[in-house]
């Protein structure tokens, strides 16, 4: 059968591969024939054709492809998983011109993979204990049915971890429309955002034109506007105005709320046991003003807007230090103990366990946030009180950078930031970093803004995780960086339905299949569940329909978010993301009754991590065994 391409968007009237790369996994296919000429289908393959009509590829001619050059992605052009998984070797015309060897090299890997894929499946059927095999076949029927089904299925599925949670973004905008009412705040009906009321004009009064918050619960009109204005609900890009746009709006419209961070902790923390989910590592940022002040004050070293040395950076925070950064901390540390405890009263966490309510057994840590699209005396204060507040309290587990990567300030200092935690880093070792790099697209920014961030964060940011890493086949030398992710253990924080309406990537255009053809760890999370109108058992469908993800791996992923979590303690398991063998304390079997053996209780007393991961096991004993 012959391969097509749809005439819409960026390829109407284009050639399939023009000005973009070839598909990895046609790529893979090329790379078999050691001679420019046909690659020769066995009688078990099915031949690759295409069709001649207005905007493809045309067979008749020499077979060449214009303008293939490696910094280009395929946006519209073959489906990996159309693929065939055995037998997929086509008939191909010569290419005249040599594509990118190092993408050439990333599509064989993947052609290997994907041609040894029905030996594996059967090996693998073969392995799977007698409640995967239930759990996969139960899952297989589900999705056969359609996403509901799915959704329905996957919901009581353990789930592990949210690594890639940020607290504000995470928030439902009816929970923020009916804590405007509250507060009193008022509404703009044009620019559909919160306004302050008009402080000397008596309680509850508002500018001209505005109207209170409460008159929303008596306008279904007003009210469904909002929640569209506060999320991505509804949202159809226009002319000026794309996903990214309407993402990142969503937070000035619904700012001005006072804090209410644990009711939204509690929240998220009960829409996260819903889905069986254990742990949340958040990010948010507290108060950071003084320190603000404080770095705009202490100035920035001249000449240093472009590389800052260590010796420079030394300085200015010895200098932030004497100016009382760190009387900062203590507020800091309130808020998030403020914000537990209204969280605990909430959830009535204070009654014994065999009453208390599921949410109260989710587990949630946080990260700082840095913002980075601001000037760099302001980024690097901020991020020394971060490290600092990382060090002192231990509900922080670690830090991050966030905002837009595009942003003009974020993309014009993205090295000297990664020197800041460079050098930080150097200082507080034993602060863990999880940093945004990659959350870009082709046409966002220039090509050479795309080639260097993943490997950045994680050669000078020193990173653990990469949150969401979607442009890593735009980066130099691709294929040994995720060698190098692969050795090192760098996990990525996946976000498909972050990455669709946000940057317009999804099914084949997004790496997800890249990184698990490198043995790269990657584990699904929401990052903004609120805004996008979603949970994580959505984004398990998204990659089960999209990513063609089935039961173990959907597992091994949950598996993998415990693997990463920023946890005290030493793993469950005997290798790092080898989740073949626990370790051998705790190599009994992990049932659904069964409880863990002196050696491994042990184990579990010293380590939190094991002893989440544990817990997860259990948890997928249960699942499992419910399946008939």
């Amino acid at each position: 059968m012959g391969w097509w391409w749809p005439e819409t968007g960026s390829n109407r009237r284009r050639r399939p591969f023009q000005g973009r790369a070839l598909p990895l996994s046609y790529l893979a296919l090329a790379m078999l024939s050691s001679t420019r000429g046909q690659v020769r289908p066995s009688s078990s393959c099915v031949s690759l054709r295409l069709p001649v009509e207005e905007g493809y590829a045309d067979p008749s001619d020499d077979g060449s492809f214009e303008n293939v050059e490696p910094q280009y992605s395929n946006h519209h052009g073959l489906t990996p998983n159309r693929m065939l998984a055995c037998g997929i070797l086509g008939e191909l015309h010569a290419m005249d011109r040599q594509v990118s060897m190092i993408r050439a090299r990333i599509a064989l890997g993947l052609f290997i993979i994907t041609t040894l894929c029905c030996a594996h499946a059967q090996t693998t059927a073969s392995a799977l204990t007698p409640g995967e095999a239930r759990a996969t076949h139960a899952f297989a029927a589900a999705k056969k049915m359609g996403p509901g089904e799915l959704y329905a299925f996957l919901e009581p599925m353990p789930k592990g971890a949210d690594l890639h949670m940020h607290l504000l973004g995470a928030v439902y905008a009816e929970t923020f429309i009916a804590e405007g009412v509250q507060q009193g705040l008022c509404v703009d009906p044009v620019a559909l955002k919160f306004t302050q009321p008009v402080s000397n004009s008596g309680a509850g009064a508002c500018a001209t034109g505005n109207v209170p918050a409460a008159t929303v619960l008596k306008d279904q009109h007003l009210y469904d506007a909002l929640v569209d204005s506060f999320s991505m609900r509804s949202f159809v890009p226009a002319s000026g105005i794309s996903g990214h746009d309407q993402f990142f709006a969503t937070f000035d419209r619904f700012g001005g709320l006072k804090d209410h961070s644990g009711a939204w902790l509690d929240e998220v923390a009960t829409r996260a046991a819903g889905e069986n989910e254990q742990y949340l590592e958040i990010m948010t940022t507290p108060p950071f003003t003084r320190t603000a002040t404080l770095g705009y004050k202490s100035g920035w070293p001249a000449g240093a807007y472009k590389d800052a040395t260590r010796e420079q950076l030394a300085k200015l925070r010895d200098q932030l230090l004497a100016g009382g950064l760190r009387d900062e901390i203590v507020d800091d540390s309130k808020q998030i103990a403020d914000a537990e405890a209204v969280r605990n009263r909430i959830e009535g966490c204070t009654l014994p366990d065999e009453v208390a309510p599921p949410a109260c057994e989710v587990k949630i840590h946080f990260l700082y946030q840095v913002l980075r699209a601001f000037p760099p005396q302001q980024v690097f204060a901020q991020t020394l009180l971060g490290f600092e507040v990382a060090s002192a309290d231990p509900d922080f587990v670690g830090i991050n950078f966030v905002q837009p990567e595009d942003d003009r300030i974020a993309m014009q200092d993205y090295h000297l930031q990664m020197e800041m935690l460079d050098y930080l880093h150097s200082v507080y070792p034993n602060v863990r970093i999880s940093l945004h790099a990659g959350e870009l697209a082709p046409g966002m920014v220039p090509t050479a803004g795309l080639s260097f961030h993943i490997r950045e964060a994680i050669d000078l940011g020193h990173a653990e995780r990469i949150g969401h890493g979607v442009d890593l086949l735009y980066e130099s030398h691709p294929d040994q960086l995720l060698k190098e992710m692969a050795a090192k253990h760098i996990m990525v924080e996946i976000n498909l339905t972050s990455n669709d309406v946000i940057l317009g990537i999804k099914g084949n255009e997004h790496p997800l299949a890249a990184y698990r053809a490198a043995h790269v760890p990657v584990a699904l999370s929401t990052d903004d569940e609120g805004v996008s109108r979603i949970d994580l058992t959505h984004e398990y469908v998204k990659g089960a329909e999209e990513q063609a993800l089935g039961y173990v791996d959907l597992k091994n992923m949950a598996r993998t978010s415990l693997e990463h979590a920023f946890f005290q303690g030493e793993s469950l398991w005997a290798a790092p993301d080898d989740f073949a063998h626990h370790k051998a304390a705790c190599t009994a079997p992990i049932t659904a009754i069964s409880t863990p053996t002196a050696p491994c209780t042990a184990l579990l007393k010293r380590s939190e991590r094991a002893t989440e991961q544990w817990e997860l096991e259990r948890r997928f004993a249960v699942f499992e065994a419910s399946l008939h």
